[in-house]
């Protein structure tokens, strides 16, 4: 079964929040609301999100604080921010949002096709992301064993081996097929990076596998290190 992605929901008015999780129910995801700064950062303490929708306009901590909190945060710091704002004070207001490190400013009312399509770009790189660290788990564990892990009858690890290599190869072409996508429909520069650097990590775990290849000769193969 793959684990749903959780979006973290940031609004202190609840016929908003009530707004948001009807645009993205059809995602099939995960929806977790927060009705402040305060009860955003609390949840952020003990799950992972794939992507966080906060509202500018809150009393008390407000958008753009609940972001400066979240990016000094070394768990949180790499979660994609989307700020959603029903003002819209030109230029300054819009660069302040960017400058928090939000990926994406959007201002109310907003075409509910467009959310829904920049939120499901989030979600589906945070699901690659995570079949990629499982993917470098299981190549860890069979690097740590010295390649001695018993698998077939014969106590080779060829099996494990080709398991493995199914797998990230799965992967390898669902990236791939997103990252098109992204080209094709001219997306934010911030899901490009996000989806570069996530086929940087699976080339580099794509090596270190063909290293424990037979005949690849000793060497020393590395996991990439999941950033």
């Amino acid at each position: 079964m793959v684990q749903k992605a959780k979006i973290l929901l940031v609004d202190d008015r609840p016929e908003n929040l009530l707004a948001l999780e009807a645009i993205l129910s059809a995602l099939d995801q995960t929806l977790v609301r927060a009705s402040s700064g305060e009860e955003a950062l609390k949840a952020l303490l003990t799950d992972d999100f794939a992507v966080i929708l906060l509202d500018v306009q809150m009393p008390g901590m407000d958008g753009f604080e609940t972001a400066a909190h979240i990016k000094r945060r070394e768990r949180t710091r790499d979660i994609p921010i989307i700020f959603l704002t029903a003002i819209n004070h030109g230029p300054h207001h819009t660069f302040r949002g960017y400058a928090a490190g939000a990926v994406d400013y959007i201002s109310k009312p907003f075409d509910p096709w467009v959310l829904r399509a920049k939120v499901s770009v989030f979600v589906e790189l945070y699901m690659k992301n995570c079949q990629l660290r499982e993917q470098a788990a299981l190549l860890r564990l069979q690097l740590e064993g010295g390649g001695k892990t018993p698998v077939g009858d014969k106590g080779e690890p060829a099996g494990l081996l080709a398991e493995l290599s199914a797998r990230l190869a799965a992967v390898e072409e669902q990236a791939e097929a997103l990252s098109k996508q992204l080209d094709d429909e001219s997306a934010d520069a911030a899901a490009v990076a996000t989806a570069a650097h996530l086929e940087r990590k699976l080339t580099g775990l794509r090596r270190a596998l063909d290293a424990l290849e037979p005949g690849a000769g000793p060497g020393a193969a590395s996991v990439p290190t999941q950033n």
